[in-house]
């Protein structure tokens, strides 16, 4: 891109008082944003009315250093950074047939990535030991079948979707909510950089952009556009995933949602999508059931697993069960705890009523203890 049209994007694009609905009509009647800079206010007016028309007569607040910081990011990485448009034939058609397509991407790391066959596994921030191993393995498994899996970077279950999928040496597309010079959260820092490497980071919002509440609901509507589908593996009712899914649902595409223990608060999100049509999954067959096994060729070699700053459990010995059954050899992997010191604390749970012995070897919390 040149810097006569990059000047353009981001004068049209960051600006206030405008609208993502105005901009597109401007640049469906106009035909670039070089002809709306050029454009008579007349002109622009009858487009957007006078008022809108008006926001146009003054670049956006401090457009010139903007211009300047995207420009040193591009050069600095030419073949690994870029700014897409809503202009370039490249840019995902799934995300064009959305509702509300943003005008810019900015991108770092493999950019075919949003060509190919793509779902979204979302969820808490705060999820049980078994809903990152889920996350985990059905990213993984989904990899492995050819798919690419997109996420948000957060902490819990999108950490460990994008590993999942690092892990089987598939794509991953993380979709963040800060400028790309940042990454947020502090504590994914090493797995951005893994992704920027094997995957892909994309976002909309400007070079310098800091951190805002609001931008992480507007970037899930981004999430759910690229994809053909959204998994969600656990979710409070009140959770951010429950906007991607619904987004996902309202653009035609497939909801899925894994159940859990009615005891655990980080289900019944992931029920009430069920209630509402959503398709359970237990395994990564009910996935491509419904969305087909688009196997394509790996790009790299599968990269080694590599624990994230964030799935490592809690080290008491209820954080670690959650609140789904699971085997003494599960515990030991997510505990650290050796195996005689975890059968006596196993022991001590039991006798106070708290941890309950299942058939084959299974353990599980009682009730919300």
């Amino acid at each position: 891109m040149s810097d006569d049209e990059l000047d353009a994007w981001l004068r049209l694009v960051h600006r206030t008082g405008l609208g993502r609905t105005a901009m597109r009509r401007l640049l469906a009647a106009l035909g670039s944003p070089q002809a709306v800079a050029a454009a008579t206010p007349a002109a622009l007016a009858d487009v957007i009315g006078p008022a809108r028309a008006q926001a146009l007569n003054e670049p956006p607040d401090d457009h010139a250093k903007r211009l300047a910081a995207t420009r040193a990011w591009l050069d600095a990485a030419p073949d690994r950074r870029r700014v897409l448009t809503l202009a370039d034939a490249d840019y995902p058609p799934l995300l064009l047939q959305a509702a509300d397509p943003p005008l810019l991407l900015y991108l770092e790391g493999r950019h075919a990535l949003l060509a190919t066959s793509s779902v979204a596994i979302v969820g808490s921030r705060k999820p049980t030991p078994q809903g990152l191993d889920n996350a985990r393995r059905l990213a993984r498994q989904l990899g492995e079948h050819g798919w690419t899996v997109v996420s948000g970077l957060a902490k819990g279950i999108d950490g460990a979707a994008h590993l999942g999928a690092l892990d089987a040496g598939a794509g991953t597309v993380a979709v963040v909510g800060t400028g790309l010079e940042q990454v947020y959260p502090l504590a994914h820092r090493a797995l951005a950089a893994r992704i920027a490497e094997d995957g892909l980071l994309v976002s909309e919002f400007p070079i310098g952009m800091p951190l805002q509440p609001d931008n992480f609901p507007q970037r899930n509507r981004i999430i759910a556009g690229l994809t053909r589908g959204t998994l969600v593996v656990e979710a409070a009712l009140k959770s951010g995933s429950l906007i991607t899914a619904r987004l996902a649902a309202e653009a035609g595409r497939e909801v899925f949602a894994i159940p859990g223990s009615i005891q655990s608060p980080q289900a019944r999100g992931c029920h009430a999508l069920l209630r509402d049509g959503a398709k359970l999954v237990e395994s990564v067959d009910d996935v491509l059931e419904e969305l087909g096994n688009e196997a394509r060729p790996a790009a790299h070699d599968p990269a080694p697993a590599q624990p994230a700053a964030d799935d490592t459990p809690d080290d008491q010995v209820l954080g670690a069960l959650g609140h789904d059954p699971a085997t003494l050899d599960a515990l030991i992997a997510r505990c650290g705890w050796p195996a005689p010191a975890l059968n006596a604390r196993l022991m001590e749970l039991e006798l106070e009523g708290r941890v309950m012995r299942l058939p084959g070897g299974l353990f599980q919390r009682r009730g919300a203890a």
